[in-house]
């Protein structure tokens, strides 16, 4: 007869609403776990399973084996800011800015324009979100399905079925939500409120980039948790067509850039507009996740990630920045600031 009970656990690495759903999903495919529920505000878990005379230490270091992110610990994580990471990621953030427009004032690429979410903005936006701490769930799907073909002696071909289907699904949805919006006329009020929340939720994904304010992570939006688990959970099935299965779940994880480019596509109000904008940022998605598909890269775990995620972070307020100054200047509550 099983005896359930309940234990809370820290969880260690958690930095996003993809961080809880992964963790939830993973503990839950545990024997000895009947329930698992995370919370990103206090970086934590509450199990409940028979774990007979285990000791809480020692559930959390069985538990932790079957994470593939983070670690379970009875301790609180401890949060240091690296202030020092600054001195080298805010030159970093302002000399890219500078590159991009420079390139932009000379025609080469075109960045910002007028409040819109151009395509090359489309694809930067995918270049920063594939490299951010979001990115891990994705990651984590690849790793775990990529595991469980190798072991019947098939790595490659699963490997391009995930990322063709995922480029595909995400023009093919990002075009179904550009003929959702074209259903509803806008108008200039309903294009700047869009284009405020856009920026809004760049915004937010910048600061929890810094790591810095551990408060701005309960702002970041999150799609509903039974979807992205549904779309976990598809990556547990052996089948042929899972890895195109799970490309196009990754369009419903919880991953605030994905979001913030999938709130401008429903402006678009055009299949092609709204399709080619998803096209472009799973584009940008793809050399990192081509990467974490045929090796164990990953930025989170390297030495100089506090300073990418800093440069990372400070890169995207400063779209946002850009965002909501436009949206303003677009609906005349202020006069243009930027001549490019």
């Amino acid at each position: 007869m099983e005896k359930l009970t309940t234990h809370t656990l820290h969880v260690h690495g958690m930095h996003c609403n993809a961080c809880v759903v992964l963790t939830e999903s993973e503990l839950k495919a545990h024997p000895k776990v009947a329930s698992a529920k995370s919370d990103l505000g206090s970086r934590s878990v509450e199990i409940c399973g028979d774990f007979g005379d285990l000791s809480l230490d020692k559930i959390a270091k069985e538990l932790t084996q079957v994470l593939s992110q983070h670690q379970l610990s009875t301790e609180r994580q401890k949060t240091t800011v690296h202030w020092g990471d600054f001195k080298w990621a805010v030159p970093i953030a302002l000399g890219f800015i500078a590159l991009f427009l420079l390139l932009q004032k000379i025609g080469i690429v075109n960045l910002v324009n007028a409040g819109k979410v151009t395509f090359g903005t489309a694809f930067v936006v995918g270049i920063v979100a594939s490299l951010s701490t979001c990115m891990a769930v994705v990651g984590g799907l690849l790793l775990s399905m990529s595991a469980t073909f190798a072991r019947e002696g098939d790595e490659v071909k699963p490997q391009v079925l995930f990322h063709v289907s995922r480029i595909v699904s995400f023009f093919i949805l990002g075009g179904v939500i550009g003929l959702v919006g074209s259903a509803f006329q806008l108008g200039s009020v309903g294009t700047f409120i869009l284009g405020l929340i856009i920026g809004l939720v760049m915004l937010v994904l910048g600061i929890n980039l810094l790591d810095v304010f551990p408060w701005a992570k309960k702002l970041q939006p999150a799609m509903p948790k039974f979807l992205a688990h549904k779309a976990l959970n598809a990556s547990k099935l052996n089948h042929t067509l899972t890895p195109a299965l799970v490309g196009i779940a990754t369009f419903f994880l919880p991953c605030g850039f994905t979001q913030s480019m999938q709130i401008y596509t429903l402006s678009t109000g055009s299949f092609w507009s709204g399709g080619l904008t998803m096209l472009m940022f799973a584009l940008g998605t793809l050399p990192v996740l081509a990467l974490v598909s045929f090796s164990s890269f990953s930025i989170q775990n390297h030495a100089k990630a506090g300073i990418f995620f800093k440069s990372a972070g400070l890169i995207v307020i400063i779209f946002a920045l850009f965002n909501i100054i436009n949206s303003l200047v677009a609906i005349g509550w202020l006069a243009p600031i930027f001549n490019f």
